[in-house]
């Protein structure tokens, strides 16, 4: 067992875990990337990895038909009852979120978040979003604010972005982790996806990313720092 492994848990064969594996392993630690959608087991003892990291993906955290949507959900839930560390990113918060009794669903009017759309602070928030910005999204489903749980973070069309449980479990909406190269296969592989309501062209995404993405860069290493710090 090593005090200095992360496990990140990820839902595709080609998934990256992008700036997010950058930034740890720079702080020290050591990556443990498991992808349960294609066979890859999880740990049986949430002490074997200092903390886990759970990524986005197209699928639904409704998905209780898929095997491995209710195995990271199960293990989820034994992460959070052993205050073990926990960042979930976009479909890894709608599993926090569902593990925790809230609901993860579609907006209402159908909109979607793809593209740089603004996050503001709550008052709660502040420590760790210190001023407003543009987040990198790519989202159909939202989730409401399980109970016990303080909004860190919010947005005009999906009013919950950002949430912590506890003192070192958080849910974050948006995807501070896509470097531009996985932006530029993203905008390829989901092209269909632009056409939707609140979904930003490629050529506008690309415009805000050079616009606005060292301002993310910089909130995810201050975040990593916060919650995780470098490695002993």
């Amino acid at each position: 067992m090593s005090s200095n492994k992360i496990l990140l848990i990820l839902h595709q064969a080609r998934s990256d875990p992008g700036r997010v594996g950058e930034a740890l392993r720079t702080l020290g630690y050591e990556l443990d990337m498991r992808i349960p959608a294609i066979g890859h087991t999880l740990p049986d003892d949430v002490s074997e990895h200092k903390a886990t990291v759970v990524f986005g993906g197209p699928m639904s955290a409704n998905d209780d038909h898929e095997d491995y949507i209710l195995q990271e959900t199960r293990y989820v839930d034994r992460v959070l009852n052993a205050e073990k560390p926990y960042f979930g990113i976009c479909l890894g918060a709608q599993i926090m979120a569902r593990s925790l009794g809230a609901a993860v669903d579609r907006h209402p009017d159908g909109y979607m978040e793809i593209g740089y759309h603004p996050v503001h602070p709550t008052q709660e928030g502040h420590p760790l979003f210190p001023s407003p910005m543009k987040a990198f999204q790519w989202h159909k489903e939202g989730f409401d604010l399980p109970k016990a749980c303080e909004l860190l973070a919010t947005s005009p069309e999906f009013a919950n972005q950002a949430f912590q449980y506890g003192t070192n479990a958080f849910g974050i909406q948006f995807h501070p982790e896509v470097t531009e190269a996985m932006n530029r296969r993203w905008l390829d592989k989901a092209s269909h996806m632009l056409v939707e309501p609140g979904a930003q062209s490629a050529e506008e995404q690309l415009a805000d990313r050079a616009e606005h993405d060292d301002t993310l860069r910089v909130w995810l290493d201050n975040f990593l720092n916060q919650w995780i710090g470098p490695a002993s």
